[in-house]
């Protein structure tokens, strides 16, 4: 089974700290890898990390802030470096296609890989290739700032016992799955008779933002929600201020979501110790973390609804 995880390459805001370098997160999901908002160093701390660039097959960047994007260019130059042959697909919002453009080509280099690009300028969903839906929403941050949702498909699972009662096995069980119905000893089998639908698991990320409307939409029932909690709820009116969110906001959007798992990030600077976020957050939505510097987060396959 391919490896599922969520690894934190970066939890910091604006400003990185000695122990926290700019944002950045590594999703590992059905053998691929999707990176979402670069900062500055992130290439340096997949080094860190022990996870190969090569594994990225999709970045997302939420806005153009460089805390959220000054590590894409280095990411691609790597990328090119590596000599990967698969299709790098980058998704951003369109109105800062310049600044994409400005990160991609900053610097003189042999340009190899394939990117392909998808400039987002609505909500909804973005890009369906089968593998994965795509959605974007547009958030509360005084500039084009997008909030993603990605989606896996739906999935059959079979019941053994059931196929082996109804005699279907070997080649029978792929013509089943192939045709929903066959006739076995003389009796009708259903595709739903032997098997159940596991829903698809999502995930979403919602960075520099307000508490608003979409932040709720965009995370309703994911499997995991990473959300951005630059201050503590002390700090309220700075969080506002400045279009961001306090870790109880962030835990009233799991809540209100009903989201499985909240994992915090993109903490101020001004803050030495994260334990308060935990407990600010623990205190509305149980199931809350800190996404510290190289902690990785299971991210298992959902149970069969």
């Amino acid at each position: 089974m391919s490896v599922r995880d969520l690894t934190i390459l970066g939890c910091s805001g604006q400003q990185p700290t000695r122990y926290r370098n700019h944002g950045a997160y590594l999703l590992r999901w059905n053998n691929e890898g999707l990176l979402f908002d670069p900062g500055e160093g992130t290439q340096r701390q997949f080094i860190h990390a022990n996870i190969a660039p090569t594994c990225i097959t999709r970045i997302f960047v939420s806005h153009f802030h460089g805390d959220h994007c000054l590590g894409l260019g280095s990411i691609l130059m790597r990328l090119n470096l590596d000599k990967v042959r698969h299709t790098i697909h980058c998704y951003y919002p369109k109105s800062g296609k310049k600044y994409f453009d400005h990160l991609r080509y900053g610097t003189i280099y042999h340009d190899t890989i394939s990117v392909q690009e998808h400039p987002v300028d609505k909500d909804g969903i973005v890009h369906d290739d089968g593998r994965f839906v795509v959605e974007a929403a547009f958030l509360e941050h005084g500039i084009d700032n997008v909030a993603w949702r990605i989606t896996e498909p739906d999935s059959r699972k079979f019941d053994k016992e059931k196929l082996l009662q109804c005699g279907v096995s070997g080649p029978k069980v792929r013509e089943l799955e192939e045709k929903g119905m066959l006739v076995v000893n003389g009796k009708t089998v259903s595709i739903d008779d032997v098997s159940r639908i596991r829903k698809g698991d999502a995930f979403a990320m919602i960075m520099d933002t307000r508490k608003c409307p979409q932040t709720i939409e965009i995370a309703q029932g994911a499997k995991m929600l990473l959300c951005e909690s630059t201050y503590l709820d002390r700090h309220r009116e700075l969080a506002y201020q400045h279009y961001h969110l306090t870790a109880k906001q962030a835990a009233e959007i799991a809540k209100e979501a009903q989201v499985q798992q909240l994992i915090l990030s993109h903490f101020s600077a001004r803050y030495l110790d994260l334990n308060e976020f935990v407990e600010e957050s623990r205190s509305i939505f149980p199931n809350s973390d800190v996404g510290c510097d190289f902690k990785q987060f299971p991210f298992p396959k959902g149970v069969v609804a």
